[in-house]
């Protein structure tokens, strides 16, 4: 199981590219939380922690893109909130 789960994080990271922070706040988990929530995609993070501080949208294109990964992650790997 272990060895199967390597193999495809290992897919993964080849399909993604570059290795994002997935960290807390990050602008991967920004987007991933985005696509968890429904929300559109909208490449941006809070310097100070999730809506805390100014709303960075000022971004360069691996910025952009370390959103997009998450977002992308999400939609193809994880789940959605459920709003019932």
């Amino acid at each position: 199981m272990l060895k199967e789960f390597t193999q495809i994080q290992q897919t993964e990271q080849a399909i993604r590219g570059p290795q994002f922070n997935r960290g807390h706040g990050s602008l991967w988990d920004r987007g991933s939380a985005d696509s968890y929530y429904s929300r559109p995609r909208d490449p941006h993070w809070y310097p100070d922690g999730s809506y805390h501080g100014q709303k960075v949208t000022n971004l360069n294109p691996y910025e952009i893109a370390e959103y997009m990964a998450g977002y992308d992650h999400n939609e193809r790997f994880g789940d959605k909130k459920s709003w019932d």
